[in-house]
């Protein structure tokens, strides 16, 4: 089977849950968040584009619940179970919260990439579910790539060559 006939995109403010042979992909992380939530003795995992840190502040009550960290990591995690994942055994790498754009100091109200950070991290501590590895912060877009065969993480950012995590 060719690689790219088994990729499982997933676009912004969305999640997907896939099995060995797939491998997910998200692309566009600036400040957004993909959290990789998996467990490697089912080798079944799940990827999260998380755009926003908490749905408290949406408007809308139909919005959607993958947009934001506090209910999307729910999301991804109930749907993971339901496709056989042990909760106890589920691990997470995370990667974006980019600060993409730069804005006067002080303007803490524009530095979502770090709040995206700071509410994904909370989420999955207060859910028991360890950081086996991240990378984000910085001011560069990243795509990332999970195969849950081998638990690696590949991380493009632009101009850089990939690294597996």
């Amino acid at each position: 089977m060719n690689k790219t006939e088994n990729v499982i995109k997933v676009g912004i403010a969305d999640l997907h849950v896939i099995t060995v042979p797939n491998i997910i992909r998200t692309s566009g992380l600036g400040s957004c968040i993909g959290v990789v939530i998996y467990d490697e003795g089912i080798q079944v995992a799940g990827l999260a584009h998380i755009l926003l840190p908490n749905s408290k502040l949406a408007r809308q009550s139909n919005a959607n619940p993958y947009k934001y960290a506090d209910t999307a990591i729910e999301s991804l995690i109930h749907q993971l179970v339901a496709n056989g994942a042990r909760k106890d055994y589920l691990k997470a790498k995370i990667a974006g919260g980019a600060q993409m754009f730069q804005f006067s100091k002080g303007s803490n109200l524009m530095s979502i990439g770090s709040r995206n950070t700071e509410a994904v991290q909370t989420q999955l501590s207060d859910l028991h579910i360890p950081i086996i590895s991240s990378d984000v912060g910085g001011n560069t877009g990243r795509t990332i790539e999970f195969d849950p065969a081998t638990s690696k993480l590949k991380i493009r950012k632009v101009n850089c060559e990939a690294v597996y995590i």
